[in-house]
């Protein structure tokens, strides 16, 4: 499941393991297409991957924090620390390969 972040829980919701956070928008059409693959990928990666969603409409503080210039745009987060971002729309299989590697890379 996508937890939905905002500024209050931001730093309790990335600050363990790795959390992958979509920034979008509602108006935002290619995020429409992104979030059904989002919403498998948080199934599929349940206990190994958290994942959220910050609306830029309602916190663009928030994506000017991480550099958002465009969305959609994912921030993957290592306990806490932005490590990397991505935008555009990727397909699932995709975004499973790169999760993959990012899961080999920072194990514990």
């Amino acid at each position: 499941m996508m937890k939905i972040i905002n500024d209050t829980n931001l730093n309790s919701s990335v600050a363990e393991g790795l959390t992958l956070v979509d920034f979008w928008a509602d108006w935002c059409a290619p995020c429409k297409m992104m979030n059904p693959i989002l919403e498998q990928l948080a199934k599929d990666y349940d206990g190994q991957i958290n994942f959220g969603k910050i609306d830029v409409e309602k916190y663009p503080h928030l994506a000017e924090n991480y550099k958002v210039m465009s969305i959609p745009s994912l921030v993957l987060f290592k306990d806490g620390h932005a490590l990397e971002k991505v935008s555009g729309v990727y397909p699932k299989g995709k975004l499973t390969q790169y999760l993959n590697k990012k899961l080999a890379e920072y194990q514990n």
